[in-house]
């Protein structure tokens, strides 16, 4: 069993509680992976002093100076690559193909981040009037607070932190207390690499209780959220009073649509692996098939063969193409909704099951499952389930589609398969979601693009990755100098 602890100033230091808390693994629940302080708010609060102590020397480098830093982690990530892949897949529980991709975003994550410090500013603007000089340059925030989720328990702290770090912030995180060790991880590559004591710490804990004080304390400037709708929506009101800028990303209920022309084979490949890949517990994964009347039967039938294809089990198993569910909560979740959605008249088509023979009995396995004969007013079909469960809706055309897909309070992915161009352009025109995917898998995401979603699954005011999520990170000023006298 590995043990952590907070990473405050530099210095690797116990909960001010000294009490602590452990993870398992969700494969194996007899396996004890590792121990965590169980921080409160004083924590935080120490963790915050000490960032705002080393941000000035950190902003006062040159964002090339800061870039090498994470350039050089960007090496040392790739480098421990298989290990990290392993202690992830022991924790999270996804399979190690899946982990190991995880890390290897990763490692390009801040390699990007680390080409981007060579472009980081301002522009010059043409002025109205001769010998003027009209410009704009980029500056850090200050002290910013990052909460990440479980799911991608490394990438999606590294989203955040590397254009966070390169902007010359300070940065307090708390990653989600299911799966902490990739963010403590990444703190000991990054001290490594020669980032300055107290520009990266890390606090483990209550969530309630450390968030809290994250989303409270006068010296944090701005906080990037990842995870639930109401825990987003309540960090986003105690943000509000100081005006402290805030970046919240929420969950999903993406649709894939497979019209009446579709590859069928292409469809049911698609769809399986953006539902079941990750045991469908990524926020972009499709959870509602919206398919055209005409060849519903003929997809089913074809996703159905696909999900019999998927051997379920210890994600570091050979030939393991889905691993559990992240913990217990989540694995009774999953199964609660295909009960809620039987008893709300939909019909059980594959699955739906709890796996617990041999190996699997001390895990939280279930099999991939479809419920069919849903309508757009079942749970199943407006609330988020974040397991390997996919729910089939069918529909009368391309603009029935079109309505269902867009009849939900959120707006994250979606995607579309289809031979007609035309019906792929006005889906990307009309579908209310912040990335589009046309015959691909509503999954996957480019890094150098820009991310987030609409409606609620976002504040829909500043963009995860790519060069524009430098903008949530700094703050622009205008500069106009006359140099005719």
């Amino acid at each position: 069993m590995e043990t952590y602890q907070n990473f405050i100033g530099g210095e690797w230091v116990a909960a001010q509680s000294g009490k602590t808390f452990e993870t398992l693994n969700p494969a194996d629940t007899r396996e004890k992976v590792a121990q965590y302080p169980h921080s409160g708010g004083e924590d935080a609060k120490a963790a915050v002093a000490a960032a705002k102590a080393a941000f000035p020397g950190w902003a006062a480098m040159t964002p090339v100076a800061r870039g090498r830093v994470l350039s050089k982690a960007s090496q040392l990530i790739e480098s421990r690559k298989p290990e990290l892949a392993k202690l992830l897949t022991r924790e999270e529980g996804k399979t190690l193909a899946e982990a190991t991709g995880e890390v290897q975003r990763t490692a390009d994550i801040f390699r990007f981040f680390g080409g981007i410090s060579y472009t980081l500013g301002g522009q010059t603007i043409p002025h109205d009037l001769p010998n003027n000089l009209l410009y704009t340059k980029r500056e850090p925030l200050g002290v910013v607070a990052l909460i990440t989720p479980w799911n991608f328990p490394i990438a999606i702290p590294a989203w955040k932190l590397a254009p966070a770090l390169v902007s010359g912030n300070a940065v307090v995180i708390k990653p989600a207390s299911q799966a902490p060790a990739m963010t403590c991880e990444i703190a000991k590559v990054l001290a490594e690499a020669g980032l300055p004591k107290g520009v990266l710490n890390v606090v483990m804990g209550d969530g309630r209780a450390v968030g809290g004080e994250l989303a409270t304390n006068p010296d944090v400037v701005a906080l990037s959220f990842t995870g639930s709708y109401k825990i987003g929506h309540q960090i986003y009101q105690q943000l509000a009073p100081r005006q402290a800028r805030a970046q919240m990303e929420m969950g999903g209920k993406n649709p894939t649509i497979v019209l009446d022309d579709a590859d069928l084979d292409l469809a049911a490949k698609l769809v399986a692996i953006a539902g079941f890949g990750l045991t469908g517990q990524a926020c972009t994964a499709t959870s509602r098939v919206i398919v055209d009347k005409k060849v519903a039967a003929a997809f089913t039938e074809k996703l159905i063969e696909k999900a019999k294809a998927i051997k379920v089990g210890n994600g570091l198993s050979d030939g393991v193409t889905m691993g559990p569910a992240v913990n217990e909560q989540e694995f009774k979740g999953n199964l609660d909704y295909v009960d809620i959605a039987l008893k709300e008249g939909a019909k059980l088509v594959y699955g739906g099951k709890q796996l617990k023979d041999g190996d699997l009995a001390h895990g939280y396995f279930m099999e991939p499952t479809i419920v069919g004969g849903v309508t757009p007013n079942m749970r199943i079909a407006k609330e988020e389930v974040f397991g390997p469960v996919i729910a089939i809706i069918e529909v009368d055309g391309f603009d029935q589609a079109l309505e269902v897909a867009n009849g939900v309070d959120v707006g994250l992915s979606a995607s579309i398969v289809t031979r007609d161009i035309k019906k792929a352009m006005l889906y990307t025109d009309r579908i209310q979601v912040g990335v589009i995917k046309v015959n691909q898998i509503s999954t996957g995401l480019a890094l150098q693009a820009p991310f987030g979603g609409v409606k609620q699954s976002s504040t829909d005011s500043f963009k995860e990755q790519g060069t524009v999520a430098i903008d949530f990170y700094t703050r622009i000023k205008t500069v106009y100098l006359d140099y005719s006298a």
